[in-house]
């Protein structure tokens, strides 16, 4: 599903105009970057939580040169749905 398509459903079910939901969802999203940007999660009750991970340092392989490369520690945005989303999930996708 496309952002467009979220905020044209998001218009049809609330009844407000698109133009605002537009902004809203604009704002929200801005929201959650910034908060993962200074690695604070962003927790929503019953749907999950927007986490900062940290990937260890390793050493990869490039497979066309056969040569080995050092990849340094990184962090990496990441979400964990909550037991309960997992579970409709599961329930919903057989």
């Amino acid at each position: 599903m496309t952002k467009a398509k979220i905020i044209k459903e998001v218009s049809e079910k609330t009844g407000i105009e698109r133009a605002l939901v537009e902004v809203i969802l604009e704002a929200y999203m801005t929201s959650v970057k910034e908060h993962i940007l200074r690695k604070e999660s962003v927790s929503f009750r019953g749907f999950g939580n927007f986490i900062v991970k940290k990937r260890a340092a390793k050493i990869a392989r490039n497979i066309s040169k056969n040569t080995a490369i050092n990849l340094p520690a990184h962090y990496i945005p990441s979400f964990r749905p909550s037991k309960k989303f997992s579970t409709q999930v599961r329930k919903a996708v057989k």
